[in-house]
């Protein structure tokens, strides 16, 4: 019985569940691709505020395209230091370096007054409503 309790590790479910969570498409781990980043987006009344953490990236490094009626975020993060250091002198690394991209529809927006600004690691997107267009109603006369 003594080996028993030795050997068990009441906390083992809780790594290995948690090891098989993040090691997914969805969370950036060595084996897998990186995780997007995270959004908001309000309703300010005539127009939508979106901002996006992207922490420790440079203002270079974000790019926001609009094509057609999608506007596409991307962020991409290099490794500073060579992979033979990287083996010789780190004992874990839990940065993440590689691609992050997120989309959105822009359906009910005015792409070309789009603003954006980056300031503290957050990205602020001010997304201009269209006017609203309301339907005219009218009787017709029978001649």
């Amino acid at each position: 019985m003594r080996n028993f309790l030795t050997l068990y590790d009441p906390f083992r479910e809780m790594d290995n569940f948690e090891r098989h969570f993040f090691d997914s498409p969805y969370f950036g781990t060595s084996t897998s691709t990186m995780a997007g980043f995270g959004t908001d987006i309000t309703d300010e009344g005539d127009s939508y505020k979106l901002t996006a953490d992207l922490p420790g990236f440079s203002k270079d490094d974000i790019k926001i395209d609009i094509n057609d009626n999608t506007l596409t975020l991307s962020a991409e993060r290099h490794s500073e230091y060579e992979e033979k250091e990287k083996k010789g002198k780190y004992i874990r690394v839990e940065r993440s370096y590689g691609s992050y991209s997120r989309s959105f529809d822009l359906t009910g927006i005015k792409s070309d007054d789009i603003t954006a600004s980056y300031e503290n690691g957050v990205l602020t997107l001010e997304l201009p409503k269209e006017e609203e267009v309301k339907p005219v109603s009218r009787r017709l006369e029978i001649k």
